[in-house]
């Protein structure tokens, strides 16, 4: 979790390492959701390489194209599908996880341009934060990389961030902050100007911010929920988290992660390659 001061910034940031570990194949795919969020990743040991999604509907395997990741580090916008890398040898990576609209304020860069996009971050950070992705590369351990990178962080966003921040940085929470503040931005509050702020900010649309609020929720539910009660009754997470119904629920799940809620369900309880989504709760 972020230091406090960077709380309206950061969401988190992930570090995985496969070092020393003996894991199968299919063991060493990385499930990734859909996420409004943007990041910045290194590899400290080992590569990950993107695996290219087949027909409609179907998430990559082992047996899918592979592209490598472009750079050092990579710089990721807002993702509005789920997606999946495969690690060749034992890897030690982090990610740190941005709030779309901080980064926008701390580079200049638009989450808009980068939707959907994968790049190499050389090509479009500024030097500034070339030399801290230098220093974070060369640290001894985790704790000094992330040391070294909240000390760049912090009198940065002190002298960008827009005002207070939300009590909480769940997705919900964020979405309705962001409108908040586009409401009170500028002169001009017309719903569509509105919106195109909001999207400016964050790279996707309000409607799609409020879809991944309800989505966490559900998500959250349901891990939250009595182990014992079992099989999980999906109509009354639907219902807890705002969707219109069960479909609504199993429609937005499968466009976020690719799975539907049980087999997604299934997967982080079982499957290793869904290890993201555990440790988010």
């Amino acid at each position: 979790m972020p230091h406090a001061g960077l709380s309206a910034c950061v969401r988190g940031t992930i570090v995985r390492s496969t070092l020393g570990h003996a894991l199968s194949d299919a063991q060493r795919i990385n499930r990734f959701p859909a996420t409004p969020l943007c990041s910045l990743s290194w590899w400290f040991t080992g590569r990950s390489e993107c695996l290219v999604p087949g027909r409609a509907g179907s998430m990559p395997d082992l047996h899918s194209p592979r592209e490598p990741f472009a750079g050092r580090w990579v710089l990721a916008g807002p993702q509005t599908r789920p997606s999946t890398s495969w690690c060749a040898e034992p890897t030690h990576a982090m990610m740190v996880m941005f709030m779309p609209d901080a980064l926008h304020l701390l580079t200049g860069l638009a989450p808009e341009d980068l939707t959907d996009r994968t790049v190499d971050a050389a090509t479009l950070l500024p030097r500034d934060w070339l030399a801290m992705c230098e220093a974070v590369q060369h640290q001894a351990d985790d704790a000094s990389r992330m040391d070294c990178l909240e000390r760049f962080l912090l009198p940065r966003w002190q002298a960008c961030r827009p005002g207070p921040a939300s009590a909480t940085q769940r997705y919900g929470d964020w979405a309705t902050h962001l409108a908040q503040r586009a409401a009170h931005s500028a002169p001009g509050r017309s719903l569509r100007q509105l919106e195109r702020r909001i999207k400016r900010w964050a790279g996707l649309p309000l409607r799609e911010l409020r879809g991944f609020g309800k989505a966490e929720q559900a998500f959250f539910d349901t891990l939250a929920a009595d182990a014992a009660e079992s099989p999980v009754r999906w109509a009354e997470v639907a219902a807890g988290a705002g969707f219109s119904d069960q479909s609504h629920l199993c429609r937005v799940t499968r466009r976020i992660t690719g799975y539907a809620p049980q087999a997604l369900y299934d997967g982080i309880q079982r499957d290793e390659a869904f290890w993201v989504y555990r440790i988010w709760v």
